[in-house]
């Protein structure tokens, strides 16, 4: 008689519960530093002006990861994003100077960051170039076009105070904006056919493709999505700030997105991932930059741990993909 089956664990269900295992991981490092940071200096949580600052380091980083962390499920990566961010009010400038109500100029900036979006995902889909060779390519080319367009001198945004406060200039605003992304970017990847196929087409892009999935429209698609994250979050800066730069956001805020994504448990080789652990990530990072400042640590330091953070969460996600597609341990 031959043996029985030994009943497997479901791979999607190892899949959630090591997601959300690491999502209560990083959350669990997050309150510890707080906790640390507060007793360190009374005024890390318990003034208003700490706070905001804390939002405001957050809220951009946790945006763009939304667009990030659904390209790296997928397999690809965008390294343009941190440029895309300095174009698109840009291009809401000039639009608003042609006559365009406040409202449209900013339509017009978020559809031009979510052209850039296609014209990567064109790029690398169609000419089956490496995402991270298209966007390195584009980061440049777009950082010379924001330079030339702009003459490398900053602009007021435009707007009426009221309009501004909505879209940034008020302290939390930007934190709102965030939080309702990172909701509705929740709900597409986990509940809906578009975040399911994302999942699968990084998982494994041969099966997805023979089992129906349009992969290439998937990835396409990912890629105008984080085109247009980028460009409103730099408007949103840019009401912020109440001033758009050429050189602003730059490589630095498009790392710190992919970096919040890692930490909060996407690994770069696609496949899983989770929006709430970027946002929390984002939170990690804002909390150990601003924490560093408030105790007078050398701020080089924050490099250092960060790097350290990257290395250790994609470490720790290497062996969860393992175990997840395994089925258990």
């Amino acid at each position: 008689m031959a043996n029985p089956k030994v009943p497997r664990a479901r791979p999607g269900f190892a899949a959630r519960a090591l997601g959300r295992s690491g999502e209560l991981s990083i959350l669990f490092v997050a309150v510890i530093l707080m906790i640390y940071f507060e007793i360190a200096n009374h005024d890390f949580l318990l003034t208003r002006a700490s706070l905001e600052n804390l939002s405001q380091f957050i809220a951009p980083v946790a945006i763009i990861a939304c667009g990030e962390i659904m390209l790296m499920i997928g397999g690809e990566i965008d390294l343009s994003a941190g440029m895309v961010f300095a174009f698109a009010p840009f291009v809401m400038h000039f639009a608003s100077e042609a006559g365009l109500p406040v409202i449209l100029a900013m339509l017009c900036g978020v559809v031009a960051a979510g052209l850039v979006g296609l014209f990567n995902g064109l790029i690398t889909v169609v000419l089956r170039i490496p995402s991270f060779v298209t966007t390195l390519g584009t980061l440049f080319l777009l950082n010379g076009v924001t330079l030339v367009i702009s003459r490398g001198t900053p602009v007021a945004p435009p707007g009426t105070e009221r309009f501004t406060a909505y879209f940034g200039a008020w302290g939390y605003s930007e934190i709102i904006w965030a939080l309702a992304i990172v909701v509705v970017m929740h709900i597409v990847l986990r509940h809906t056919r578009w975040g399911l196929h994302t999942i699968a087409a990084g998982a494994n892009p041969i099966g997805a493709s023979e089992a129906g999935i349009h992969v290439n429209r998937i990835k396409i698609g990912n890629f105008i999505v984080v085109g247009m994250l980028a460009g409103y979050t730099g408007i949103l800066e840019g009401f912020r700030i109440g001033s758009n730069d050429p050189q602003a956001g730059g490589n630095q805020i498009m790392f710190l997105a992919v970096a919040a994504g890692v930490i909060g448990g996407t690994p770069l080789a696609g496949g899983s991932g989770t929006i709430i652990g970027g946002l929390i990530g984002a939170a990690v990072l804002g909390i150990l930059a601003d924490g560093f400042t408030l105790i007078g640590v050398n701020a080089f330091t924050f490099n250092i741990i960060l790097g350290v953070a990257i290395l250790v969460a994609m470490i720790f996600n290497i062996h969860v993909v393992r175990l997840a597609r395994r089925g258990g341990p």
